[in-house]
């Protein structure tokens, strides 16, 4: 199984590389270091998310197991927040600060992607997910 996880996140980061690389600017603005910055951290956190995830990964809400340690023993949804981190990073890092407007719509859909999630966690989990929700962020 870990075959599958280690060929998703070298597809998704080539791909993401092949993007950078397209747009990379001539001479480098604070702006667009700031932005590789931030893409960078939030590709490694990802990845790692995703990995301690493993196979209660899916792309629909399911309660496969409890993920309660990493990344998850401070925040419930790392993979939402740490992809915003790259989006986020690779609009600055590509000098379109204003697509960062696309927020406005996404974060509301990560909020209501993870209250379904909750939902669904909560319903097979009962009192020990209310307790890990307490102890977490977002």
């Amino acid at each position: 199984m870990i075959g599958k996880h280690v060929f998703i996140t070298v597809l998704t980061g080539g791909a993401l590389a092949a993007v950078i690389r397209a747009g990379l600017p001539a001479a480098w603005t604070p702006m667009q270091t700031a932005g590789l910055l931030l893409l960078a951290a939030g590709f490694i956190l990802w990845t790692v998310a995703r990995f301690e995830l493993g196979a209660s990964f899916a792309v629909t809400a399911q309660a496969r197991k409890l993920i309660t340690h990493g990344l998850y023993s401070k925040i419930r949804n790392p993979i939402y927040m740490f992809g915003s981190w790259v989006l986020a990073g690779a609009f600055l890092m590509l000098g379109r600060p204003a697509w960062l407007m696309i927020f406005i719509v996404i974060a509301p859909l990560q909020v209501w992607r993870a209250r379904k999630e909750a939902a669904v966690l909560e319903a097979k989990f009962g009192e020990e997910y209310r307790a890990y929700r307490a102890s977490t962020w977002f």
